[in-house]
């Protein structure tokens, strides 16, 4: 499609954008002229989105600008898009339904629509409805055409051709009900996991800090659960995650840990406590914010059979010494453009749905 560098062009421009915002937030007073401009404009969203929602700290927010600057590099894009043929796709408009439980946690949707030369027809979350119009906003500033395959919706959505919904369980089911008669991807709950094998150093162990309290644990790939051999001894984590512990001064973490602990006490759940993070052992993978869950396994064979029972329940498999489809401590909120959530890949679905319209 004719337009089509232009958008990746745009893309490309709106990560140089974020990464010099991010230094701009740091003091880089290098950067002059219109940028500026547009830089105290992202500052006042920033402000009104953590103002609307408490969970988005500044930091939270900044984490994910950043982690958009590197994947919208140009290399980057091009080594994700190479693999298709984008040239053969028919326009379609494309409805996303994004959840807000992270920052620009359905930018991966928007930028999918986009660059496979489709429309977007956006239902933003109430969690996170200032972000993505900004960045929408900025992409049209540099790529004027994009102006009209971008829209923002409020109400009930009509006239589209594909859907793409992100949510709950409960959502899902309200989501298959009223989009599947059209072509949809419909995405649940999920959560990540780790796997500890015990002879980790305290600095690994303190890499999987940053997967469990990213985001406050919020995100599909936040660990909530850790796999961990008999014998293990967790002081040995609490050690290594300590440095985390200013967690607990944050208003809406500690009302969700002193809630936990006070159910896990009245309950007589056994649990492990260091004043900020709590363990218990669960089978489930859904922690609760503040509480870690936790697993016993025999041998990894027979992890590896939990694992694979289990699958529609898992985000991201994060251990230590990763296998293949594994990740490393601390980069389970690092994902390149090619890791799709729930492991479909959309922009193949796209362009195959708009070969069949």
């Amino acid at each position: 499609m004719a337009e089509q560098p232009e958008s990746i062009k745009a893309f490309v421009k709106l990560g140089e954008f974020l990464g010099d915002f991010c230094r701009f937030t740091k003091g880089n007073n290098e950067i002059k002229g219109d940028q500026v401009t547009w830089f105290h404009k992202l500052e006042a969203v920033v402000d009104r989105a953590t103002s609307h929602n408490g969970w988005f700290t500044e930091a939270n927010i900044l984490f994910a600008f950043e982690q958009w600057s590197n994947a919208l590099q140009a290399d980057n894009l091009q080594k994700w898009l190479d693999r298709y043929d984008i040239q053969n796709s028919s326009p379609l408009t494309v409805a996303i339904i994004m959840a807000g439980n992270i920052p620009l946690v359905g930018f991966h949707d928007f930028l999918s629509v986009l660059v496979t030369g489709n429309r977007a027809l956006v239902k933003l979350s109430s969690n996170d409805r200032l972000l993505i119009p900004f960045l929408a906003e900025y992409l049209v500033s540099v790529a004027p055409l994009l102006s009209d395959r971008i829209s923002f919706s409020d109400e009930i959505l009509t006239d589209y051709d594909v859907v793409i919904a992100t949510g709950s369980n409960n959502t899902a089911r309200y989501f298959e009900y009223y989009f599947g008669k059209k072509p949809n991807i419909i995405r649940r709950n999920r959560n990540s996991v780790a796997i500890i094998q015990g002879d980790e150093t305290p600095e690994t162990l303190s890499l999987l800090g940053e997967d469990i309290f990213l985001y406050y644990g919020l995100g599909c790939r936040s660990v909530s659960k850790i796999f961990v051999p008999h014998g293990f001894d967790f002081d040995r984590l609490y050690k290594a995650i300590y440095p985390i512990n200013p967690i607990i001064h944050e208003n809406k973490y500690a009302n969700n840990y002193d809630y936990n602990k006070a159910v896990y006490l009245m309950s007589e759940f056994k649990f492990l406590d260091n004043g900020f993070l709590l363990l218990k052992e669960d089978d489930g993978y859904a922690s609760p914010i503040a509480t870690l869950f936790y697993e016993y396994y025999e041998t990894w064979e027979s992890l590896e059979t939990t694992l694979t029972r289990d699958a529609d329940k898992i985000q991201c498999i994060v251990s230590s010494k990763p296998r293949p489809g594994h990740i490393a401590f601390g980069e389970s909120q690092k994902p390149a453009l090619w890791d799709y959530a729930d492991g479909v890949d959309t922009v193949e679905f796209l362009l195959k749905t708009s070969l069949k319209n």
